[in-house]
């Protein structure tokens, strides 16, 4: 249709809404606000989403991105940040005239932007389409020299780019003259660089449509370029294709077909995509047709896919929306993960019903059909981008390249009355595989439960359910327990495409008692990181393990002890990779979240203990791998003060903190590489007395673990237990400087890391 027709059509359809309201349009239901809203724009003579063939979008390197538009720097580089859902400006820039429009095309190496003045009439002289290239590097596009290029001189409507298998950039578009107009083509060395001058489309029948006409260009099957356009005055959409490396101007490199004919079926808004790696080159391309313009039947085709299958030389038509539909613009894109067509359009808001014209902005729609067989549904599809306050949403724009599960979906278009851009990112492919960690899974009320989402694929949505009535949406939550029972924690993961539920059980015991009841207790970490206590019963055993923890298995030494004074026995956790933490154990049961107070411990050999009397708190004797020995005091509870050397030479030796002689002071019991245990005796003022160090017993060489206890065979019980090399265990009491009779206590201990 001629585009002096159609505007005259809207002026007075216009003027009639001034009078009363639309024709053939009444309000419907309220319309709702679907997609994202983005940055404005002012300073661009045209739509900047527009052309029809054109595309603005690409995907690269895990992210999206678009050439847009913005105020007083032109045509930018962006990149979709999805966690925001904001556009970044990059900082990359092209052209910064505001008549132009532009078109994207990314190869794996560089980016090529090329950038034609926008003319709605005849064409004009010295107004150069530019081709912009960039080399792209952890997340900067960086214009290459020697770029520009210069494409054409010539203003146009549209102009579109491909890239063939030698790397050559083409490009096509339609230069308007009086009452024709004429398809033109260039084409590049490799790389994008010494252009030649245009010409027209050699050995083509028609090259010389209708002045609003427009071409499109696409590489296909690995070897080839395909040209289509289309010719509103015979109702045709001509298919010309020339095989890479041949003569671009050679007539006899160039083959000529006939995509569609028929009355009225082309209009000017035509878009073309080739299907990425596929062997057989198939070429998708939708063409809005002109019989809204004639007829007032609703149920003529309105828009037409048309697919080219090269192994058969023919094209197949189907159809994806009616005239009563009132679509316009179409886009195409390619899923992969679905083997789907997506056709996207305009067609008035969902707020309206009826149809002033065709071509009204309104919302972005979207349909869908197979690849293999394309049968789309009836009306305009499903809304994907909408803004209920203003029904101007138009010339929607996405990729050239094809979209999968690991892209999902985005497509992009402009309010050009509010000067706005919109987007939508959705998802697609298959639906996520729910999966998630619960730490701790087990522990006394009141219990708290750090969840953390480990699903696999594109979740865009969290559901939890906690199994006691509680509720979240967050990634990753956390929950507290506060009554005794077996719950149920689910999560489902969910996108667009569907969800998936993963499950696990939480235990909370009852009772509102410490994790650790006493002195006395074992805890011990079990291979599979698993925290347990093993309660004394104060007459020389161990009762039923209870699990107070998870994620243990980094660690490499483990001590309990009062930190902080406050009746409740905490947990001092030395890991492998040399951070020393704090677990402060809750009166009502389980251990507080850690918190780290030092680092670097990694080569150290650690004791805990009160080793001065008069401290308020216990502190950490240690040696480093120079074998110097290091008192580290705390006086606040949590961390460590300034530490103080006490000795050299202690390399070699398994040290644990005791009151040997029961009499309030910690020594140091220091076994040696022999099987000798050495008695350091403390004046409990953070030194050792002086003399000479009694050997306290002997054979000690085939212990591997010691943990001093208090109560463990009674009220005022004190001494060592001992884990052997082959896991038994063996209590050793201590009877105010002498030794008691051992008993043996149990077996299977080996694989356990049994705190000290």
């Amino acid at each position: 249709m001629k585009k002096s027709l159609r505007r005259l059509s809207q002026l007075v359809v216009l003027s009639l809404a001034v009078a009363g309201g639309l024709v053939g349009t009444s309000t419907s239901a309220q319309a709702a606000t679907v997609g994202t809203p983005s940055i404005t724009y002012s300073g661009v003579s045209n739509p900047p989403t527009a052309d029809k063939p054109q595309s603005k979008l690409w995907w690269n390197d895990g992210s999206w991105w678009a050439n847009m538009w913005k105020t007083g720097s032109g045509w930018s580089i962006y990149r979709l940040d999805r966690g925001t859902a904001t556009w970044v400006d990059t900082g990359g820039r092209s052209d910064s005239r505001g008549t132009t429009s532009s078109d994207t095309l990314w190869d794996g190496i560089h980016l090529y932007i090329a950038s034609n003045v926008v003319t709605a009439g005849d064409s004009g002289a010295g107004q150069q389409a530019l081709l912009y290239r960039y080399s792209y590097s952890a997340g900067t596009y960086t214009l290459d020299s020697g770029f520009p290029e210069t494409i054409s001189n010539n203003s146009s409507e549209s102009l579109t780019i491909a890239q063939d298998s030698t790397d050559a950039i083409w490009a096509t578009w339609t230069q308007a003259s009086g009452t024709t107009s004429t398809v033109f083509v260039n084409s590049s060395l490799p790389g994008g660089t010494g252009w030649g001058e245009p010409f027209v489309v050699p050995g083509a029948a028609d090259p010389n449509p209708m002045p609003d006409d427009l071409s499109a260009i696409v590489a296909f099957k690995g070897d080839e370029i395909g040209i289509m356009w289309t010719d509103q005055a015979t109702g045709s959409a001509y298919w010309s294709t020339h095989t890479d490396g041949d003569d671009p101007r050679a007539a006899s490199s160039w083959r000529h077909r006939e995509a569609i004919r028929g009355s009225r079926l082309v209009d000017d808004h035509l878009n073309i995509k080739a299907l990425q790696a596929d062997a057989s080159g198939r070429v998708y391309a939708v063409v809005k047709t002109g019989h809204s313009s004639a007829s007032t039947n609703p149920d003529l085709p309105q828009e037409v896919l048309v697919v080219f299958k090269p192994g058969t030389g023919v094209f197949e038509q189907t159809t994806i929306a009616r005239t009563g539909d009132c679509v316009t613009r179409p886009q195409i894109m390619l899923d992969t993960a679905n083997n789907l067509v997506r056709a996207f359009h305009t067609a008035p808001s969902t707020s309206v019903s009826g149809c002033a014209f065709d071509g009204v902005a309104g919302s972005i729609y979207e349909k869908t059909a197979s690849m293999d067989n394309p049968v789309f549904g009836t009306g305009r599809g499903t809304v994907v981008i909408e803004d209920a306050n203003s029904a101007n949403m138009n010339n929607v724009t996405s990729t050239k390249q094809s979209v999968n599960a690991a892209t999902g979906i985005v497509v992009m278009s402009t309010d050009h009355v509010a000067k706005r851009y919109w987007f939508s990112d959705r998802s697609i492919g298959t639906p996520p595989a729910a999966s998630f960690t619960a730490t701790p899974t087990a522990g006394r009320a009141p219990l708290t439960v750090n969840f953390t989402d480990t699903s696999m694929g594109d979740t865009r949505s969290w559901a939890w359910d906690f199994g006691d009535g509680a509720t979240a949406t967050a990634q990753n939550p956390s929950h507290t327990y506060t009554a005794a029972g077996t719950y149920t924690a689910t999560l489902t993961a969910a996108n667009e495409a569907g969800s998936t539920s993963s499950t696990t059980t939480i235990t909370v015991d009852p009772g509102a008692t410490p994790s650790i009841s006493g002195p006395a207790d074992i805890v011990a970490a079990g291979p599979d990181g698993v925290l347990w206590n093993y309660p004394a019963d104060g007459n020389g055993g161990l009762q039923p393990p209870v699990k107070i923890g998870a994620g243990w298995s980094g660690l490499k030494n483990g001590f309990v002890t009062d930190w902080n004074q406050d009746g409740v026995f905490d947990v001092i956790a030395q890991w492998k990779d040399g951070r020393m933490s704090y677990y402060q154990g809750v009166a009502a049961g389980g251990l507080a979240a850690g918190q780290t107070i030092g680092s670097g411990w990694s080569n150290f050999h650690v004791t805990v203990g009160r080793w001065r009397k008069a401290d308020t708190y216990p502190s950490v004797v240690a040696y480093d791998a120079a074998g110097t020995l290091w008192h580290y005091p705390h006086t606040t509870g949590t961390i460590f003060g300034s530490r103080t050397k006490i000795g050299t030479g202690w390399n070699g030796l398994y040290l644990t903190m005791a009151d040997y002689n029961r009499d309030s002071a910690q020594d140091i019991l220091a076994k040696r590489s022999d099987g000798s245990l050495v008695l350091y005796r403390s004046t409990g003022a953070g030194s050792f007395q002086p003399g000479t160090r009694p050997v306290i017993g002997s054979g000690w060489n085939s212990i591997n673990s010691i943990t001093k206890l208090e109560g463990y065979q009674g009220p005022g019980s004190y001494g060592l237990m001992g884990r052997f090399t082959d896991g038994r265990l063996a209590y050793y009491p201590i009877l105010n400087g002498t030794w008691g009779t051992r008993t043996m206590e149990g077996s299977g201990w080996g694989p356990y890391n049994i705190f000290r």
